[in-house]
């Protein structure tokens, strides 16, 4: 995108005022949606997006400057207006840029522009039908297909050199039942670092049937009891707990600014020794998946918490340097407006001993989570609210009658301290996870596991009267 040769000149003007450290972050992605609703396509859009940030460091001071233009005057005048920010002794700089190997992390087979937008908006109708011919009381159907290509250039004045190329695919379908005046949604998603053979794991007709499925499941479900209750939460996109209530409490630079229920317990027990958390974007193929972080640094499998002890937090370059402690390769940026800060990738609990089936078996009486939507954490405290998208009651160890409505409320690090069975089938959802004004893509994921006691928040009253 942009030559090696104009790299160095770019740095080379950044530290002219005696900066310390300099890097250019240089991006052009470009991004493909197509959303159908009601059997018509609703939009088509297509976009490019390309620029470069620069950003100077002098001691704890930095500043960032970004431009839409890859022309070499661009870049300079925004170097020197970045370095202008920070004046200090000027220098001569020599840049000796050394690229780095970057690793092939998900390779594709299928590219986004092997396929015409007719045959894509095809899959959009194949699951549009799938999904109606599920069953009547679906009412309504809105599919979605995206797809990103991102490429990235970064390097910096300790001769860095380093670029990556991503390509993103998404499909997501989601239902409409209704009965008797009743309203319930269900929702199926893959999204996978890939191509379209995201459709050859999932076809467009799995994920119409099953946003269907839920979505029938849930307009037939009984309202959700309340109280405190054991619940087993099945494999997959439950990480979404893990990865938003304590997930960002992990992140260093919440750790550096004291407001983190994790500071100052690195080697202290946070977990029962059945759960070992990482965050790793060298899966091949994940979602949250790339060879290099935004700052040009390897993606590595971080382990967070081993069998229950706490091990590391997550780190971009600023907290490392400030903590003293090795890249971690979670440095992650939005675009090039943006300056990188610690991000998750792939966060999750990892696969422990034991099948799913079992925990339910032990569990003589509570609720089974077989899926979660959004929900709400207070980051400073670990205060979360979730709402389940799916869930059956468990009495005498076996699934019982489906129920809607229900919340899960705890607090993070208490809940993580309940987590008493984790089985051994990992899987992922994808999810687009903000934090400081960015949105980066990331994967969450866990087995099934069981969380000993947690409330519920439910809309049967009778259940609130038993227990109250």
């Amino acid at each position: 995108m942009v030559p090696e040769e104009v790299l160095r000149k770019v740095l080379k003007a950044a530290m002219m005022t005696g900066a310390d450290f300099a890097e250019v972050f240089v991006e052009d992605t470009s991004t493909e949606t197509i959303t159908m609703e009601d059997g018509k396509i609703e939009n088509v859009n297509s976009g490019r997006d390309k620029g470069a940030g620069i950003r100077v460091v002098k001691g704890e001071t930095s500043s960032y400057c970004f431009t839409d233009s890859l022309e070499e005057r661009d870049l300079l005048e925004a170097a020197r207006t970045a370095a202008g920010a920070l004046m200090g002794a000027r220098g001569d700089y020599t840049i000796d840029l050394t690229r780095r190997d970057v690793p092939l992390i998900s390779p594709v087979s299928k590219y986004p522009w092997e396929t015409t937008k007719t045959q894509k908006a095809e899959f959009l109708h194949r699951a549009d039908r799938a999904a109606r011919a599920y069953d009547p009381l679906i009412s309504q159907v809105t599919a979605g297909l995206l797809e990103i290509v991102r490429n990235t250039t970064i390097a910096n004045s300790e001769g860095v050199l380093a670029a990556d190329s991503v390509i993103r695919s998404r499909f997501t379908v989601s239902a409409l039942a209704t009965k008797n005046g009743i309203l319930q949604t269900g929702t199926a998603t893959i999204g996978k670092t890939m191509g379209l053979e995201i459709l050859d794991i999932k076809s467009p007709e799995d994920l119409g049937r099953e946003a269907a499925r839920q979505a029938i499941v849930n307009v037939h479900a009984a309202p959700a009891p309340s109280g405190p209750m054991t619940v087993v939460m099945t494999n997959g996109w439950g990480g979404v707990l893990f990865h938003e209530a304590c997930g960002h409490s992990l992140e260093a630079d919440s750790i550096l600014r004291g407001s983190s229920v994790f500071a100052g317990k690195i080697g202290q027990r946070v977990a029962r020794e059945c759960v070992t958390a990482i965050d790793d974007p060298t899966i091949p193929n994940e979602w949250g998946s790339y060879g290099v972080d935004d700052e040009g640094n390897p993606g590595q499998r971080t382990v967070l918490i081993e069998n229950g002890i706490l091990r590391s937090y997550m780190y971009d370059r600023k907290s490392a340097v400030k903590d003293k402690h090795r890249f971690t390769g979670n440095g992650r940026r939005m675009s090039y407006r943006y300056i990188a800060i610690p991000r998750m990738t792939n966060t999750f609990i990892a696969p422990y001993s034991g099948k799913e089936e079992d925990i339910i078996a032990d569990t003589q009486e509570g609720l089974y989570a077989k899926g979660l939507r959004g929900g709400q954490v207070n980051p400073a405290t670990g205060d979360f609210v979730f709402t389940v998208s799916e869930a059956y009651l468990i009495r005498n160890g076996k699934i019982g009658d489906p129920v809607r409505g229900a919340t899960l409320i705890g607090n993070g690090l208490t809940t993580l301290g309940e987590i008493d069975a984790v089985a051994d089938n990992l899987d992922f959802g994808p999810g687009n996870c903000g934090k400081s004004g960015q949105s980066v893509p990331a994967a969450c994921g866990q087995p099934a596991l069981r969380i000993r006691r947690i409330t519920v928040g439910g809309t049967d009253r009778r259940s609130a009267e038993r227990r109250g």
